[in-house]
């Protein structure tokens, strides 16, 4: 009987191993909770470029790619949002005004820093990458908002 080589050995355990992560249920609950008070932002156009750049992690109306259904990806993916969610929320707005201005705030300094979106993200969303000129006009449309 002949021997396979170690690398046959090692595909075939990690094809295996990549069809039995598929059976773990997290990361597939893609259901997007009712949107509770969305956030008033000074112009359509920061409404744009936050739901361009911000709304699948940051509202509770997030798209879901075909990607997200494929484990290990589904795994980061869910966390991402429920991470993105939970820090701020775009779908579920405070109506205090003391909140809303810290919040809007806050995501001016993450976007002026660079922070958000992250660059994975920008990555599989080409449509989510700011030019240098759209980051200082969302920086300025989130502190214009929290006036």
């Amino acid at each position: 009987m002949k021997k396979w080589p170690w690398w046959i050995k090692t595909l075939l355990i990690l094809i295996v191993l990549f069809g039995l992560i598929q059976l773990v249920p997290f990361g597939k609950d893609h259901q997007n909770p009712a949107v509770v008070a969305e956030a008033t932002f000074d112009s359509a156009a920061t409404k744009t470029l936050v739901m361009n750049s911000c709304y699948d992690c940051h509202s509770n109306e997030t798209t879901w790619p075909w990607y997200s259904n494929i484990a290990p990806v589904s795994w980061l993916t869910l966390a991402d949002v429920q991470e993105g969610r939970q820090n701020l929320n775009f779908s579920d707005w405070s109506s205090n005004s003391v909140v809303s201005q810290a919040l809007f705030s806050s995501a001016a300094q993450a976007a002026s820093e660079g922070k958000m979106p992250p660059f994975y993200y920008a990555w599989m969303h080409p449509n989510a990458k700011l030019s240098t000129d759209q980051r200082n006009q969302l920086v300025q449309g989130f502190q214009n908002s929290a006036k």
